[in-house]
């Protein structure tokens, strides 16, 4: 059993929650983003002003946009935070950031990562993958350990760029581990929780939905595997059921009293944002954008478009957030709305009608979040550690996942390299992604020796070329006329080539899950 192994090895988890809160330490001086000053203004937000005025402040263009349990959480962190500096809770303080402040918030984050440390534990005994030999370093619970604390994009996005990934994702495993350990209620209420916390895991929320249902509800199956319908629980779906409503009604009730609902999910859904992010997440809209720039620039060459009709933005303004279309229709957020619905219907199907247990649910929890990814309004490109981070437990399990883990994680850990963009900062983001990708291939390579390579030679081809296209983006660019004419080349060029890369993981996943649904499928593929 995994539990077991755990108990021999005790002393190992430690040593490396331990290892990875030092590095955190270290990066306490580092960059950090607009984020960092997000976070600064909700403190001072929450701590200075009533619950009916938060959802309504905008001195600051940061305001509250995070659903009401995320604003406790802030509330209660700036009752500490006076006592490091009460500058930081001034609400006209705008970019404050004195070396008391940045302290305080870099040290929230670390403290508050003890919550994905004791997940990460839940997860590894949650672990059933081959032992690959005798050497801790070997098993899969390890592997698994270091795969999820250490890794790379947890660690630039949160203790670099500045945010509370770590914490949230803690919620996330957490009730990940306890689908796992069939305490089905105990899960549910952590994913309830975290809904409040940060609304982009509704993401995921048909993976929970229609696995409580199918699995938790139904008690019972026929000979064939297919749903005996008498065997539902009206018992359980009114737990369920009442989990989620008093969850919902301690975060929004106080604000429904108030009259106040509509102000905050305006807040919480702001669709005038446009389709993209600044920096285009590398997914089908990013390709789709690039053959909208690639068909402009043809036919302004060709003279089958007049310039004087082309948003300026465009054509000269790089990857802006009001992005309009010139040749191809422009994309509204009921279109990636109904194209995320139907890419997440398969994965959806397979689920009720061929559940698997929780692996099937963390299969169809990963497309989710990676369809949602693909096709989203407004996707931030770190949404990609919504899908790197569960498809770590099937990694250490089955060679075919390692081999999509491979692919996914490399490509969407390299897609947030724009995202530290000050010198300083290229150095290490460049050295920490070299040691925790080496490691992913090692450690996997060695748990899985004997079923052959986890790559097969065009995919690792796309993967090593991502080495050029940093060495282009870093240095040659740089040196370039275009540098000042078209600024945006380099987000340009890694966005479409990581899109392409995890495209491909998406749909070599859904083939995976679709061929062990329905077996007959694997003549085709």
């Amino acid at each position: 059993m995994a539990a077991a192994d755990g108990g021999r090895g005790g002393c190992w988890f430690p040593a490396l929650a331990l290892g990875v809160s030092l590095l955190k330490c270290l990066l306490i001086p580092s960059y950090h983003s607009t984020d960092f000053e997000v976070h600064r203004n909700w403190l001072a937000i929450t701590h200075n002003l009533p619950v009916s005025q938060w959802y309504y402040e905008a001195t600051s263009e940061w305001t509250l946009d995070y659903p009401p349990f995320f604003a406790w959480f802030e509330y209660a962190l700036s009752h500490v935070a006076k006592y490091f500096d009460q500058e930081m809770l001034v609400i006209q303080n705008l970019n404050y950031s004195s070396p008391a402040t940045v302290f305080f918030q870099r040290l929230s984050v670390i403290f508050t990562d003890i919550l994905f440390v004791y997940a990460v534990h839940e997860c590894c005994r949650c672990v059933n993958g081959k032992q690959a030999g005798k050497d801790i370093l070997e098993k899969p619970m390890f592997v698994l350990a270091v795969l999820l604390l250490w890794n790379f994009g947890l660690l630039i996005i949160d203790h670099i760029h500045f945010q509370y990934n770590g914490f949230l994702f803690g919620l996330m495993l957490l009730s990940v581990a306890r689908i796992f350990q069939k305490r089905h209620l105990e899960g549910a209420f952590l994913f309830a929780v975290l809904l409040h916390f940060k609304h982009i895991y509704i993401y995921v929320a048909p993976a929970y939905g229609v696995y409580l249902l199918r699995s938790y509800c139904f008690t019972a199956n026929m000979a064939d595997g297919s749903l005996k319908w008498s065997s539902f629980s009206f018992l359980r779906i009114t737990l369920l059921g009442l989990i989620i409503c008093l969850v919902s009604a301690l975060s929004l009730g106080p604000f429904a009293v108030l009259g106040q609902l509509p102000q905050v999910i305006s807040r919480l859904f702001p669709f005038k944002r446009g389709l993209c992010h600044a920096y285009w997440a590398p997914n089908f809209w990013a390709l789709y954008n690039a053959v909208d720039k690639t068909l402009a620039f043809a036919g302004l060459k060709y003279k089958f478009l007049d310039p004087e009709k082309i948003p300026k933005a465009s054509m000269t303004g790089g990857l802006v957030q009001e992005f309009q279309h010139t040749v191809l229709p422009s994309v509204t957020p009921l279109a990636t709305l109904i194209c995320t619905f139907i890419s997440i219907l398969p994965s959806v199907f397979c689920l009720w009608f061929k559940p698997q247990g929780p692996r099937g649910f963390l299969r169809c929890l990963i497309l989710c979040s990676l369809s949602s990814f693909m096709f989203g309004w407004h996707v931030h490109e770190k949404a990609i550690l919504l899908a790197i981070l569960p498809l770590s437990l099937l990694s250490v399990e089955s060679p075919k996942y390692a081999g999509i883990y491979l692919i996914l994680t490399t490509t969407g850990h390299f897609s947030l390299f724009p995202l530290l963009f000050t010198p300083p900062e290229i150095p290490v983001k460049i050295l920490l992604m070299l040691l925790f990708t080496v490691y992913c291939f090692s450690s996997l390579r060695a748990l899985f020796r004997k079923a052959g390579p986890l790559l097969n030679w065009l995919e690792t081809i796309y993967l090593i070329h991502l080495v050029p296209l940093e060495i282009f983006c870093e240095i040659v660019f740089p040196l370039t006329a275009w540098k000042l004419k078209f600024p945006f080349i380099p987000l340009l060029l890694t966005s479409v080539y990581c899109a392409l890369g995890i495209i491909y993981a998406w749909l070599k996943l859904y083939i995976s899950v679709l061929t062990e649904f329905y077996p007959p499928l694997k003549v085709f593929v």
